[in-house]
Protein backbone atom coordinates (compact mmCIF):
# COMPACT_ATOMS: atom_id res chain seq x y z
CA UNK A 1 0.00 0.00 0.00
CA UNK A 2 1.66 3.30 -0.85
CA UNK A 3 -0.72 5.22 0.87
CA UNK A 4 -3.44 5.44 3.27
CA UNK A 5 -6.20 3.79 2.28
CA UNK A 6 -9.65 5.66 2.98
CA UNK A 7 -10.54 5.30 6.58
CA UNK A 8 -14.33 3.84 7.61
CA UNK A 9 -17.67 5.35 9.33
CA UNK A 10 -16.72 4.90 13.49
CA UNK A 11 -19.99 3.46 14.21
CA UNK A 12 -19.53 0.75 11.54
CA UNK A 13 -15.84 0.02 11.65
CA UNK A 14 -14.54 -3.42 12.56
CA UNK A 15 -11.72 -4.10 14.76
CA UNK A 16 -8.95 -6.56 14.63
CA UNK A 17 -5.37 -6.59 14.83
CA UNK A 18 -2.20 -8.07 16.05
CA UNK A 19 0.07 -7.57 19.19
CA UNK A 20 3.52 -7.31 19.56
CA UNK A 21 4.90 -6.02 16.21
CA UNK A 22 5.54 -2.02 16.67
CA UNK A 23 8.85 -1.74 13.91
CA UNK A 24 11.77 -3.32 15.77
CA UNK A 25 13.41 -4.43 12.65
CA UNK A 26 12.75 -1.29 11.10
CA UNK A 27 15.92 1.03 9.67
CA UNK A 28 15.66 4.56 12.07
CA UNK A 29 15.83 7.69 10.53
CA UNK A 30 19.18 9.37 10.88
CA UNK A 31 19.57 11.18 14.76
CA UNK A 32 22.24 14.03 14.68
CA UNK A 33 20.54 16.08 17.63
CA UNK A 34 22.54 15.65 21.47
CA UNK A 35 19.96 15.39 24.24
CA UNK A 36 20.53 19.05 24.96
CA UNK A 37 19.13 19.89 22.09
CA UNK A 38 15.76 17.86 22.51
CA UNK A 39 14.56 19.13 25.09
CA UNK A 40 11.43 21.34 25.56
CA UNK A 41 13.22 24.40 25.89
CA UNK A 42 15.23 23.88 22.83
CA UNK A 43 12.83 22.76 20.65
CA UNK A 44 12.22 25.56 18.13
CA UNK A 45 7.98 24.48 18.03
CA UNK A 46 5.72 26.82 16.31
CA UNK A 47 4.22 28.02 19.55
CA UNK A 48 6.85 28.49 22.57
CA UNK A 49 6.03 25.26 25.02
CA UNK A 50 3.48 24.08 23.10
CA UNK A 51 3.55 21.20 21.06
CA UNK A 52 1.55 21.20 17.82
CA UNK A 53 0.69 17.75 16.36
CA UNK A 54 -1.85 17.39 13.93
CA UNK A 55 -4.51 14.80 11.85
CA UNK A 56 -7.44 14.20 10.22
CA UNK A 57 -11.05 15.02 10.56
CA UNK A 58 -12.35 12.37 11.64
CA UNK A 59 -9.97 10.84 12.79
CA UNK A 60 -10.67 7.19 12.68
CA UNK A 61 -10.44 3.78 14.89
CA UNK A 62 -8.11 1.85 16.11
CA UNK A 63 -5.66 4.65 15.57
CA UNK A 64 -7.91 7.51 17.74
CA UNK A 65 -11.24 6.91 19.42
CA UNK A 66 -14.44 8.46 19.16
CA UNK A 67 -13.09 11.26 17.35
CA UNK A 68 -11.06 12.91 19.95
CA UNK A 69 -7.65 12.80 19.84
CA UNK A 70 -6.78 15.08 22.87
CA UNK A 71 -8.03 11.67 24.56
CA UNK A 72 -4.82 9.91 24.18
CA UNK A 73 -6.56 6.56 23.10
CA UNK A 74 -6.35 4.50 20.03
CA UNK A 75 -2.71 3.52 18.79
CA UNK A 76 -1.64 6.88 17.25
CA UNK A 77 -3.02 9.33 19.88
CA UNK A 78 -0.98 7.08 22.29
CA UNK A 79 2.39 7.28 20.19
CA UNK A 80 1.55 10.77 19.87
CA UNK A 81 1.59 11.59 23.23
CA UNK A 82 4.28 8.91 24.08
CA UNK A 83 6.22 10.80 21.47
CA UNK A 84 5.48 14.36 23.46
CA UNK A 85 6.74 13.01 26.85
CA UNK A 86 9.84 11.82 25.22
CA UNK A 87 10.35 15.56 24.02
CA UNK A 88 9.24 17.15 27.48
CA UNK A 89 5.75 17.90 27.02
CA UNK A 90 3.15 17.62 29.35
CA UNK A 91 -0.24 16.64 28.25
CA UNK A 92 -1.37 20.00 28.62
CA UNK A 93 1.12 21.22 26.32
CA UNK A 94 -0.29 18.94 23.66
CA UNK A 95 -2.09 20.85 20.83
CA UNK A 96 -4.10 19.49 18.29
CA UNK A 97 -4.78 20.44 15.17
CA UNK A 98 -6.79 19.05 12.00
CA UNK A 99 -5.32 18.93 8.53
CA UNK A 100 -6.78 16.98 5.80
CA UNK A 101 -4.55 13.93 4.69
CA UNK A 102 -3.82 15.34 1.64
CA UNK A 103 -2.89 18.53 2.47
CA UNK A 104 -0.53 17.60 5.28
CA UNK A 105 1.45 16.02 2.58
CA UNK A 106 1.34 18.33 0.37
CA UNK A 107 4.75 20.50 -0.43
CA UNK A 108 4.97 24.04 1.88
CA UNK A 109 4.79 25.16 5.22
CA UNK A 110 3.00 23.23 7.66
CA UNK A 111 0.55 24.51 10.81
CA UNK A 112 1.74 21.63 12.61
CA UNK A 113 5.06 20.32 14.47
CA UNK A 114 4.48 16.91 13.45
CA UNK A 115 1.35 14.81 12.06
CA UNK A 116 0.24 11.35 12.95
CA UNK A 117 -2.04 10.02 10.52
CA UNK A 118 -0.84 6.71 9.28
CA UNK A 119 1.36 8.14 6.80
CA UNK A 120 3.79 4.98 4.83
CA UNK A 121 6.93 6.79 4.54
CA UNK A 122 8.01 6.69 0.85
CA UNK A 123 10.58 8.43 -1.74
CA UNK A 124 8.13 10.33 -2.99
CA UNK A 125 6.70 11.93 -0.76
CA UNK A 126 10.12 12.86 1.28
CA UNK A 127 10.72 15.31 -1.91
CA UNK A 128 7.64 17.13 0.08
CA UNK A 129 8.34 16.45 3.71
CA UNK A 130 10.30 15.16 6.56
CA UNK A 131 9.60 11.52 8.45
CA UNK A 132 10.79 10.18 11.33
CA UNK A 133 11.15 6.83 11.96
CA UNK A 134 9.18 4.21 11.70
CA UNK A 135 6.74 4.05 14.49
CA UNK A 136 4.70 1.38 12.85
CA UNK A 137 5.00 -1.58 10.68
CA UNK A 138 2.00 -2.82 8.51
CA UNK A 139 1.59 -6.49 8.45
CA UNK A 140 -0.46 -8.67 6.07
CA UNK A 141 -4.11 -9.75 7.35
CA UNK A 142 -6.55 -12.84 6.60
CA UNK A 143 -10.15 -11.36 6.26
CA UNK A 144 -12.79 -13.70 5.57
CA UNK A 145 -16.90 -14.15 5.36
CA UNK A 146 -18.50 -14.40 9.02
CA UNK A 147 -19.66 -17.56 7.73
CA UNK A 148 -16.30 -19.10 6.58
CA UNK A 149 -14.84 -22.41 7.93
CA UNK A 150 -12.00 -20.35 8.64
CA UNK A 151 -13.61 -17.47 10.64
CA UNK A 152 -12.38 -17.74 14.22
CA UNK A 153 -9.32 -19.55 13.23
CA UNK A 154 -6.41 -18.58 15.38
CA UNK A 155 -3.26 -20.73 13.77
CA UNK A 156 -1.66 -20.75 10.52
CA UNK A 157 -1.90 -24.53 10.95
CA UNK A 158 -5.66 -23.93 10.67
CA UNK A 159 -5.49 -22.32 7.35
CA UNK A 160 -3.83 -25.23 5.92
CA UNK A 161 -6.42 -26.73 3.84
CA UNK A 162 -8.47 -23.21 2.71
CA UNK A 163 -8.79 -21.85 -0.60
CA UNK A 164 -6.66 -17.86 0.08
CA UNK A 165 -6.82 -14.94 -2.70
CA UNK A 166 -4.70 -12.36 -2.91
CA UNK A 167 -3.87 -9.01 -5.55
CA UNK A 168 -1.29 -10.65 -8.10
CA UNK A 169 2.43 -8.95 -7.46
CA UNK A 170 2.01 -7.90 -3.83
CA UNK A 171 3.58 -8.84 -0.39
CA UNK A 172 -0.08 -10.67 0.18
CA UNK A 173 0.28 -12.89 -2.02
CA UNK A 174 3.85 -13.25 -1.11
CA UNK A 175 2.62 -13.73 2.48
CA UNK A 176 0.19 -17.25 1.50
CA UNK A 177 2.75 -18.77 -0.33
CA UNK A 178 5.89 -18.03 2.15
CA UNK A 179 4.17 -17.73 5.58
CA UNK A 180 0.66 -19.51 5.88
CA UNK A 181 1.39 -22.45 2.82
CA UNK A 182 -1.45 -23.80 2.06
CA UNK A 183 -2.03 -26.93 0.59
CA UNK A 184 -4.59 -25.58 -2.19
CA UNK A 185 -2.24 -23.06 -4.59
CA UNK A 186 -3.58 -19.48 -3.77
CA UNK A 187 -5.92 -18.09 -6.36
CA UNK A 188 -4.56 -14.50 -7.95
CA UNK A 189 -6.39 -11.96 -8.66
CA UNK A 190 -5.94 -8.47 -10.93
CA UNK A 191 -6.99 -6.20 -8.32
CA UNK A 192 -8.27 -6.01 -4.56
CA UNK A 193 -11.85 -5.50 -6.26
CA UNK A 194 -12.15 -8.78 -7.71
CA UNK A 195 -10.73 -10.68 -4.64
CA UNK A 196 -13.13 -9.33 -2.96
CA UNK A 197 -15.94 -10.56 -5.27
CA UNK A 198 -14.62 -13.93 -5.34
CA UNK A 199 -14.36 -14.03 -1.40
CA UNK A 200 -18.35 -12.94 -1.59
CA UNK A 201 -19.16 -15.18 -3.83
CA UNK A 202 -17.90 -18.19 -1.95
CA UNK A 203 -14.92 -19.12 -4.43
CA UNK A 204 -12.38 -18.25 -1.66
CA UNK A 205 -12.28 -18.73 2.30
CA UNK A 206 -10.01 -15.74 2.76
CA UNK A 207 -8.35 -12.78 1.33
CA UNK A 208 -5.08 -11.78 2.21
CA UNK A 209 -5.05 -7.93 2.45
CA UNK A 210 -2.73 -5.35 4.28
CA UNK A 211 -4.63 -3.79 8.00
CA UNK A 212 -5.35 -0.49 6.93
CA UNK A 213 -7.27 -2.20 3.65
CA UNK A 214 -8.66 -5.20 6.61
CA UNK A 215 -10.08 -2.49 8.37
CA UNK A 216 -11.83 -0.76 5.66
CA UNK A 217 -13.24 -3.82 3.51
CA UNK A 218 -14.90 -5.15 6.51
CA UNK A 219 -15.90 -1.90 8.32
CA UNK A 220 -17.18 -0.26 5.04
CA UNK A 221 -17.48 -2.40 2.42
CA UNK A 222 -18.02 -6.25 3.30
CA UNK A 223 -20.23 -5.58 6.48
CA UNK A 224 -20.49 -10.00 6.58
CA UNK A 225 -16.88 -10.62 6.77
CA UNK A 226 -14.23 -10.42 9.73
CA UNK A 227 -10.61 -10.54 10.31
CA UNK A 228 -8.95 -13.66 11.13
CA UNK A 229 -5.93 -12.76 12.10
CA UNK A 230 -2.68 -11.23 11.16
CA UNK A 231 0.25 -13.26 9.40
CA UNK A 232 3.69 -12.98 10.93
CA UNK A 233 6.00 -10.05 8.86
CA UNK A 234 7.37 -10.63 5.40
CA UNK A 235 9.10 -8.66 3.12
CA UNK A 236 9.77 -5.43 2.94
CA UNK A 237 7.15 -4.46 5.25
CA UNK A 238 5.14 -0.68 4.42
CA UNK A 239 6.37 1.55 7.33
CA UNK A 240 4.30 4.27 8.71
CA UNK A 241 6.11 7.36 9.99
CA UNK A 242 5.36 10.86 11.66
CA UNK A 243 5.09 13.78 9.45
CA UNK A 244 6.87 16.51 9.12
CA UNK A 245 7.82 20.45 7.31
CA UNK A 246 10.87 19.65 4.98
CA UNK A 247 13.84 20.40 6.63
CA UNK A 248 12.26 21.11 9.61
CA UNK A 249 14.56 21.94 12.33
CA UNK A 250 12.38 19.07 14.88
CA UNK A 251 13.22 15.98 12.83
CA UNK A 252 15.94 14.95 14.68
CA UNK A 253 15.07 15.43 17.87
CA UNK A 254 11.21 13.55 16.93
CA UNK A 255 13.13 10.70 15.38
CA UNK A 256 15.29 10.05 18.47
CA UNK A 257 12.09 10.14 20.34
CA UNK A 258 10.09 7.46 18.05
CA UNK A 259 13.51 5.36 18.08
CA UNK A 260 14.04 5.75 21.65
CA UNK A 261 10.47 4.44 22.11
CA UNK A 262 11.10 1.62 19.65
CA UNK A 263 14.09 0.34 21.84
CA UNK A 264 12.28 0.70 25.25
CA UNK A 265 9.48 -1.61 23.83
CA UNK A 266 7.25 1.13 24.70
CA UNK A 267 5.64 0.94 20.86
CA UNK A 268 5.19 -3.04 21.06
CA UNK A 269 3.47 -2.40 24.63
CA UNK A 270 0.85 0.37 22.95
CA UNK A 271 0.22 -1.64 19.74
CA UNK A 272 -0.67 -4.53 21.47
CA UNK A 273 -3.18 -2.74 23.68
CA UNK A 274 -4.81 -0.61 20.72
CA UNK A 275 -4.32 -2.75 17.94
CA UNK A 276 -4.90 -6.04 19.94
CA UNK A 277 -6.21 -6.12 22.65
CA UNK A 278 -8.85 -3.61 22.11
CA UNK A 279 -9.56 -4.44 18.95
CA UNK A 280 -10.00 -7.96 20.08
CA UNK A 281 -7.36 -9.88 17.73
CA UNK A 282 -4.85 -12.57 17.84
CA UNK A 283 -1.77 -13.25 15.86
CA UNK A 284 -2.03 -16.60 13.25
CA UNK A 285 1.04 -17.91 14.76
Amino acid sequence: MASRYAPVALATVVLAALAGCAPQDADPAPTNQSQADCTKDALRTLTAGKLTVGTDDPAYEPWFKDNKPDNGEGFEAAVAYAVAEKLGYARGDVVWTRVKFDNAIAPGPKSFDFDINQFSITEERKQAADFSGPYYLVRQTVIALKSSKIAGKASLADLKDAKLGAQVGTTSYQAITDVIKPTTKPQVYNSNDDAKKALQNGQIDGLVVDLPTAFYITGAELTDATIVGQVPQVGVPEAFGLLLDKNSPLTGCVSKAVNELRDAGTLAELEKKWLAQAAGATELT
